[in-house]
C-alpha cells in the first residue's frame, strides 16, 4: 500500500474534526461529535467511490488495484460504523436552521441510512451470486448520494458554504461523480478487443490465449486483467504469458459462479474485451529469492520466470497443491528450470506432505532463507499460516509481498453482519414492520 494514498484518505477524514473544534462552546459536544462522525461517514462514503472507479494514476496514488480494493472495502466498513454511531448519537443542534427543507433532508437520511444497512448485510452474504452482489454495491452508491443530500440539507450548525460544509460537500461531489462513471456500461469504456486463440487444461486449470484484433495490451510481468468473456461477468485473471504482437495468455480455476462455467464454453474465435493492463506485483531486486505459489496463484510467477534475467538468484519457485494433476503450468516451468540455472522448481502436494510450513520451506530452500526476499500468490489462509510461521522463526514476514486482489471476501465481515441483521430486526419491529 502506497503511504502516500493512506495519509490522504486519514488527512480528509481527519480535516472536519478539526474544523468541528470551531463550535467546541456550544453546550452540547455529544451532538458535535455525532456531527463530525455523519461528515467522516460520507468522507469515507465518497472515498470508497473514487476508489472504485478505476482513474488512472490511482495504482500509482495508492499501490497496485488490489490493494486499492482493499482499502475500498475498509474504508466502506468504516464508513458505516461511523453512520451507526452518528444514528445512535442525537446530532439536533439547539439553534441550528430548520424548515422544509430541513424535514426533506432528514427523511433522505433514513432513507439512506436503513438502505445502506440492508445493502451491507445482503453485500457480504457469500451465498449471493456474484451478479447481484455487484448490484448491490451498485446500489450502496445511489444510498451515499442521498446521504450526500441529507448532509446538505438537514439543519447543522454551519451553512454549506463555511469551511466546515465546503470541504465535506465537495468531497460528497467528487465522490457523486466517481460513483456515475462505475455506471458507465463496460462496452463503453476504453478496452482491447481479443478474440481466444487457444483453450488448453494445464493442471486444474484452464489456459486462454488470446490474440488481439489491434494494438492489445503491453503488460510487465506480474499483472493482470480484467477479462469479459462473452458468457460473463467482468473479472481480474493474472497474466500467465504474454506473447508477440500484444498476445496474451490468462489461467483460471473454477473458483466462483461465472468461472465455474466458462471452462466448458470457451471457444476458439469468440471475442474477449480486456481492460488494463492492472497490478504492481513486480519482481524485487536480484538476490536470493522464494516465490510460493498456491494454486492457479502460480499464473504471475509463469510470466516472472520467463522474464528471469541471468545473475539472479538463487530463485526457488515452490508450488503447493493438493496433488501433482493439479500443478497449471507445472511441465512449462519445469522445462524454463532445465533453460534457467538460477531457478529452481518444487512441487509441494499437500495430499501427501501436507501443507507447507516455514519448518518445510526452510528444509526446502536451505540456508538462503534467511537472506530471501519471498513472494508470494495464492489463498489468503496459506499466506497467514506462513506469516506466523515465519515469524515463531524469527524470520521477518514484512519480507512477503503478495498480491491481496479478492473481489469478494468476508474477512472480519461475518460479525458485523450479523450486527447489521440484528438492528434492521429491531428497527422493523419499532415501527411494526414484523411482529415484536
Amino acid at each position: 500500500m502506497n503511504p502516500i494514498g493512506l495519509l490522504l484518505i486519514g488527512a480528509s477524514a481527519l480535516l472536519p474534526a478539526w474544523q468541528m473544534f470551531g463550535f467546541a462552546d456550544l453546550a452540547d459536544h455529544s451532538a458535535l461529535v455525532s456531527q463530525y462522525l455523519g461528515m467522516l461517514a460520507l468522507v469515507l462514503m465518497a472515498w470508497t467511490q473514487i476508489l472504485a472507479a478505476r482513474v488512472p494514476g490511482m495504482e500509482r496514488l495508492f499501490g497496485g488495484l488490489d490493494r486499492i480494493y482493499v482499502l475500498h472495502k475498509w474504508s466502506g466498513i468504516t464508513a458505516l460504523l461511523a453512520l451507526v454511531m452518528h444514528d445512535l448519537i442525537d446530532a439536533e443542534v439547539a439553534g441550528a436552521r430548520a424548515g422544509a427543507l430541513a424535514d426533506l433532508g432528514e427523511g433522505l437520511g433514513e432513507f439512506s441510512y436503513y438502505g445502506l444497512l440492508a445493502l451491507t448485510a445482503l453485500s457480504v452474504a457469500m451465498v449471493v451470486p456474484y451478479h447481484l452482489w455487484k448490484w448491490t454495491h451498485k446500489a450502496m452508491g445511489a444510498m451515499f448520494a442521498l446521504g450526500a443530500l441529507h448532509f446538505a440539507l438537514v439543519a447543522k450548525p454551519f451553512a454549506m458554504t463555511d469551511p466546515e460544509g465546503a470541504f465535506t460537500g465537495l468531497l460528497c461531489v467528487a465522490g457523486v461523480l466517481a460513483y456515475f462513471w462505475t455506471l458507465i456500461p463496460d462496452r463503453l469504456r476504453r478496452r482491447q478487443s481479443y478474440e481466444i486463440a487457444q483453450v488448453e487444461r494445464t493442471g486444474d486449470a484452464v489456459a486462454v490465449t488470446l490474440s488481439p484484433r489491434g494494438r492489445g495490451l503491453r503488460p510487465e510481468p506480474g499483472q493482470f486483467g480484467i477479462v469479459a468473456f462473452q458468457q460473463g461477468e467482468p473479472h481480474p485473471f493474472s497474466i500467465s504469458g504474454i506473447g508477440p504482437d500484444g498476445q496474451v495468455r490468462i489461467t483460471m480455476k473454477a473458483l466462483g459462479d461465472d468461472t465455474s462455467r466458462l471452462a466448458e464454453q470457451l471457444r476458439v474465435g469468440h471475442t474477449v474485451a480486456v481492460q488494463g493492463p492492472f497490478g504492481r506485483f513486480r519482481r524485487r531486486g536480484t538476490g536470493p529469492q522464494v516465490w510460493i505459489a498456491g494454486g492457479v496463484g502460480i499464473t504471475p510467477f509463469v510470466t516472472w520466470a520467463k522474464a528471469l534475467p541471468k545473475g539472479t538468484g538463487p530463485v526457488h519457485l515452490i508450488h503447493c497443491v493438493r496433488d501433482a494433476s493439479c500443478a497449471a503450468h507445472h511441465e512449462e516451468l519445469t522445462a524454463l528450470a532445465a533453460e534457467k540455472p538460477e531457478l529452481r522448481v518444487h512441487l509441494v502436494e499437500s495430499g501427501r506432505t501436507g501443507r507447507l510450513t516455514a519448518d518445510g520451506l526452510a528444509a526446502i530452500v536451505g540456508p538462503d532463507l534467511s537472506r530471501s526476499s519471498i513472494a508470494f500468490c495464492g489463498p489468503t489462509g496459506l499466506r497467514e499460516a506462513l506469516s506466523r510461521d515465519l515469524a515463531a522463526r524469527r524470520l521477518h514476514s514484512g519480507r512477503m509481498q503478495y498480491e491481496a486482489f479478492e473481489f469478494r471476501t468476508g474477512i472480519g465481515i461475518e460479525a458485523i453482519a450479523q450486527w447489521i441483521g440484528h438492528r434492521l430486526l429491531q428497527t422493523m419491529r419499532r415501527y411494526r414492520l414484523l411482529p415484536l
